[in-house]
């Protein structure tokens, strides 16, 4: 089975659940020993791990014919690229294409992130898409969010192959129920003219079935899992004889993570007691807005915000925290909980979050109920036999949830679509 993919990001540089989420699937399928996955990022930066799938840089791809000499095409494209894989005819080059701002390879280039652009830099993937689907052979396409759904629609349109989308977040989610029209537009094109849908979640899925109007039977659930915590991560050394508890809110601070809520929750413990501390960890639109508010509820002696956070810091900032909040308004599934009780620490999820179908051993709230929020918050700071139950059983429960099982769903779909045909 050989699976052509378009992603937006890969670990180490994410920027979100997204890359992590498609890292892991990857990885995860590849423990089929007829597994094969050619994995298609519109920028790689050279330290991406490529021992369970290939990667391929939209930004290494000539899409135009460039007269020059083939040392100059192997040198750019040996990185990620094995020439002999690349056939180097002008039929698997869009010639037409010369009027585009591209490289004096024919390539064009990419950010590698989130640019105000972005629309412009989803187009030009699909352009390169349709190169890469003519140039690499395989049997089934998969499409991560919607950034990459106009390119697996080109690869489909060009190679005929089935086309999976998966789902990892809608407009509606990001948006409080407020769509970009444009966006949603690309997302539900997407969704009318695949062959299956895969959604991150129940309640992801009722979105995509009721606001984006697909038919029950083209839309599957598979929930997401969580890699395998390595043994070498520490917590953060804290100043010695300080006995506070930490709270940690760690994501994207935006409209969709509701971190007013965690702002709000923290006040009420901070005004009933004085031993727990509390972390926002991580960045976004609104980030400015929550200082402020911070700062006139009168907490800032408390409350502590570390930015961005990738990779190993991530763990670390888990493993330094008592407990983990997420408040999230509209989370198609919520990763971050899931990686918290690797880390044996306690966590409180909404009830608006994928991840609450799947787990067990949390505390769920409403993301608006502030105030059982911050009961349950001082609960578990003040009662060590619940941390400690919640502790124990957390972890028993996530180790339990595997990638390794998510690939072994996510292949039954593609065999019955590559069946159909």
């Amino acid at each position: 089975m050989k699976v052509l993919m378009f992603g937006w990001e890969f670990p180490p540089h994410i920027l979100g659940g997204l890359g992590t989420a498609s890292y892991g699937l990857t990885r995860g399928m590849a423990k089929q020993p007829d597994m094969e996955t050619i994995f298609v990022i519109p920028k790689p930066w050279g330290d991406e791990d490529q021992t369970f799938t290939k990667i391929i840089g939209a930004n290494y791809t000539p899409v135009v014919w460039r007269d020059v000499p083939w040392e100059m095409v192997r040198a750019r494209l040996e990185k990620f690229m094995d020439p002999r894989e690349y056939y180097w005819r002008r039929d698997n080059i869009y010639a037409d294409f010369s009027y585009m701002n591209t490289n004096d390879l024919g390539c064009i280039e990419f950010s590698g992130r989130y640019p105000n652009n972005i629309l412009e830099e989803t187009n030009n993937y699909s352009i390169v898409a349709g190169v890469i689907a003519r140039t690499y052979e395989f049997d089934v396409i998969h499409a991560h969010d919607w950034l990459t759904y106009p390119a697996g629609l080109h690869a489909k349109s060009v190679s005929g192959k089935p086309m999976v989308i998966h789902v990892h977040a809608t407009e509606f989610d990001r948006s409080r129920g407020k769509p970009n029209p444009i966006v949603y537009n690309i997302e539900k094109d997407g969704m009318d003219n695949c062959d299956h849908i895969i959604c991150v979640s129940d309640l992801t899925r009722r979105t995509v079935i009721e606001n984006y109007h697909q038919p029950y039977w083209k839309v599957t659930t598979v929930h997401n899992a969580v890699e395998p915590l390595s043994p070498d991560i520490e917590a953060i050394e804290r100043i010695s004889g300080v006995q506070e508890k930490v709270v940690t809110f760690l994501g994207r601070i935006t409209m969709q993570k509701g971190p007013e809520f965690f702002v709000d929750a923290a006040t009420q413990v901070i005004r009933k007691t004085d031993h727990i501390r509390f972390v926002m960890a991580g960045s976004g639109d609104m980030m400015d807005q929550m200082i402020r508010l911070v700062a006139e509820r009168g907490i800032a002696h408390k409350f502590h915000f570390t930015g961005f956070l990738r990779g190993k810091q991530v763990y670390e900032m888990l493993k330094s925290s008592d407990v983990y909040v997420m408040p999230s308004v509209s989370e198609p599934f919520g990763i971050s909980p899931l990686e918290a009780m690797q880390c044996n620490v306690p966590s409180i999820i909404s009830y608006q979050s994928g991840c609450s179908e799947i787990l067990n051993n949390v505390i769920k709230t409403d993301f608006w109920d502030v105030d059982a929020m911050a009961d349950a918050i001082y609960s578990i700071c003040t009662y060590p036999a619940m941390a400690e139950y919640l502790k124990q059983e957390g972890k028993i429960e996530v180790d339990n949830i595997r990638w390794e099982d998510a690939g072994l769903k996510v292949r039954k779909i593609y065999d019955s679509l590559i069946g159909g045909k």
